[in-house]
């Protein structure tokens, strides 16, 4: 498995609290189903900006991928999420082959 860091930003320049509102409810049950499947690692609201900082066990970035685009926020269009494959700290001694 791997993981992903998963930053997103509403486009708060383009849509309105409304907007944003009627996505939410559902935004918040996407990722407490996949928090439960354990697929959404760990999740934190961001401190610069609206949005949303998150863990993402995958398989694969393909399928990383997949799992934040079926996400409304991102299917909706009213945020943008970039996906960073992480790779472990070489600090704490050899990585496994």
């Amino acid at each position: 498995m791997m993981q992903f860091l998963v930053m997103s930003r509403r486009r708060v320049e383009q849509y309105s609290d409304e907007d944003f509102s009627a996505v939410l409810p559902k935004e918040t049950e996407a990722v407490r189903a996949l928090y439960a499947d354990g697929i959404v690692r760990q999740i934190w609201l961001r401190g610069d900006v609206a949005g949303a900082a998150f863990l993402v066990e995958a398989e694969d970035a393909v399928t990383a991928q997949a799992t934040v685009d079926a996400l409304p926020m991102a299917s909706s269009g009213l945020s943008e999420f970039t996906l960073i494959p992480l790779s472990p700290y070489r600090g704490f001694g050899p990585t496994p082959t």
